[in-house]
């Protein structure tokens, strides 16, 4: 992967860094307190074992005032939207009767 794939992309670690300096914190332990998350949940990211998501993202929003937008365009993160996956907004399969719908059919036979 060339250099300027590497500044387009996704990059966690420019947004950890980013945060780090723009709080004035000195390492990963110090923002893993102010975020308040686990240190465990940071390194797994920085080292790529883990994305950066969602409720991560609301949680640095809610900490330093930058906008969601703002935070992805650091993140590298240039999707329009977030997609669920396959099995999200799907409609559930034909469900079995409900109770009540079995009593009212068992007074109606007798």
């Amino acid at each position: 992967m060339s250099d300027t794939q590497l500044q387009d992309g996704y990059q966690p670690n420019r947004l950890l860094d980013t945060l780090i300096k723009e709080m004035h914190l000195k390492n990963d332990a110090a923002l893993c307190r102010t975020l308040q998350i686990g240190p465990p949940l940071i390194s797994k990211i920085r080292h790529g074992r883990l994305p950066v998501s969602a409720s991560i993202l609301i949680r640095m929003h809610e900490t330093t005032g930058r906008s969601i937008r703002e935070l992805r365009q650091v993140l590298g993160d240039r999707r329009a939207k977030y997609r669920f996956g396959d099995i999200m907004g799907k409609p559930k399969s034909a469900a079995p009767p409900s109770v009540s719908a079995l009593h009212g059919a068992a007074s109606m036979a007798s």
